[in-house]
């Protein structure tokens, strides 16, 4: 018997590897990443998914670098995948931030996209390197160890308090007659 299987539900068990991919503009790595997210049920709240560090326990959110061979939104899809074992919807870009490295003397420009997680997977290439936790976003504020990932939660949950304000406001214009 032969058991056909789906190339869209398929994931390589492994991650890229290597920098010789990488994109750099005016010497800085250029990095993507995404914070995963979702509507608890339970919590009837805002959840987001960070993971640990591959050095530490410390956590953050899934990012990596921008190869030559992909757009930067298949980049964020891709290392959100390899490290955090989610797929979803990418959403608009919450920005671009200039930082320096702490482990290297160099700089990069890293860009945040919001993720609305649609499939969790139970295998992913790097599930035996990190933990994976959705918390409320108060707690991933807390434990997130880069301050310009805190920036980038932070203008998330400002995008989706305005576009809710939004919202009302449109309801709030409907005529009964």
């Amino acid at each position: 018997m032969v058991a056909l299987v789906s190339q869209e539900n398929m994931v390589a068990l492994v991650s890229r590897t290597g920098r010789h991919l990488q994109r750099y503009y005016k010497g800085r790595r250029q990095v993507v990443g995404c914070i995963p997210y979702r509507y608890s049920e339970e919590a009837r709240e805002l959840e987001v998914l960070v993971i640990s560090s591959q050095k530490s326990d410390r956590m953050l959110f899934p990012k990596g670098g921008w190869e030559m061979d992909e757009s930067i939104t298949e980049a964020a899809s891709r290392e959100t995948v390899e490290e955090a074992g989610v797929r979803g919807i990418i959403e608009r870009e919450l920005g671009k931030w200039s930082f320096k490295s702490k482990t290297h003397d160099t700089y990069y420009d890293g860009y945040m996209f919001p993720l609305l997680v649609r499939e969790q997977l139970d295998f992913w290439p790097e599930k035996k390197f990190r933990q994976r936790k959705w918390m409320s976003v108060q707690e991933a504020r807390e434990v997130c160890q880069h301050w310009w990932m805190k920036e980038a939660l932070d203008k998330f949950v400002s995008r989706l308090t305005s576009q809710q304000h939004d919202d009302h406001e449109e309801v709030g214009h409907c005529s009964l007659s």
